[in-house]
């Protein structure tokens, strides 16, 4: 099989038989965000085959800060939708699989049967992140997982860890006391930043699944997106 100009030099680098790995891994990716979306574009980027982009939220104007996808010219769109479009004009023989909708323990489960090779959690909120957290380590799915990014700024700080390992991170203390609690064990690779957050760059807020909003660099997101899907490239 000829491959693609664009595709070479990460083959010059990898190796044939890791890029045809790569062709033929599915990596499904829980949340299209700041982190979320950077993770997507690195695999699509790096040639893997076929990608599951999972999130039920629109572009807003406050992404465009940190976000990839997030334009003037996208607000108001689905990020699935967006996201789709750019990567398959990164690779229009990529297998997209777009999936509009916000994960709970009642459909967690129906989207983990495609048995993907790996998943990425780059989910930012507590529930859906735990219930696909347990999923995978139950079905013994590789997953890794993003920690917050939010109200740090120092690049030189991250780092993976098992999640047991984390600290100065308040979500990684939170995924750890619900898995705890639910009896969820097993090894949990993250991606977390042993900054301590800049308790200035938090505010309170009253909105469903969110109890505050955090200040954010455009670097950190990106950074964390990169650190998972270079875990995944690594260990597919």
């Amino acid at each position: 099989m000829t491959l693609p100009d664009w595709q070479q030099r990460t083959v010059l680098l990898t190796g044939k038989e890791k890029s045809d790995r790569y062709r033929s891994s599915h990596v499904i990716i829980a949340g299209a965000g700041g982190v979320g979306a950077y993770a997507a574009e690195m695999l699509c980027r790096a040639g893997i085959g076929k990608i599951t982009i999972i999130d039920s939220d629109t572009v807003q104007p406050t992404n465009i800060n940190r976000q990839l996808i997030a334009l003037h010219s996208t607000v108001a769109r689905k990020k699935t939708d967006v996201l789709s479009q750019r990567l398959l004009d990164i690779n229009p023989d990529l297998l997209i699989e777009p999936k509009d909708l916000y994960i709970t323990e009642d459909n967690i489960a129906g989207l983990l049967d495609a048995s993907p090779d790996f998943v990425i959690d780059a989910i930012d909120t507590i529930a859906p992140k735990c219930a696909l957290i347990t999923e995978c380590l139950r079905r013994h799915i590789k997953i890794i997982s993003s920690m917050g990014a939010g109200a740090k700024k120092d690049i030189t700080k991250i780092a993976y860890a098992d999640i047991n390992d984390t600290y100065n991170c308040g979500l990684s203390k939170a995924i750890r006391l619900r898995l705890r609690k639910a009896g969820v064990k097993g090894k949990l690779p993250v991606v977390f930043s042993s900054e301590q957050a800049d308790k200035n760059a938090m505010l309170p807020v009253n909105e469903p699944n969110k109890k505050s909003t955090t200040g954010t660099i455009s670097y950190m997101p990106a950074t964390f997106g990169c650190y998972l899907a270079a875990y995944v490239l690594e260990n597919i």
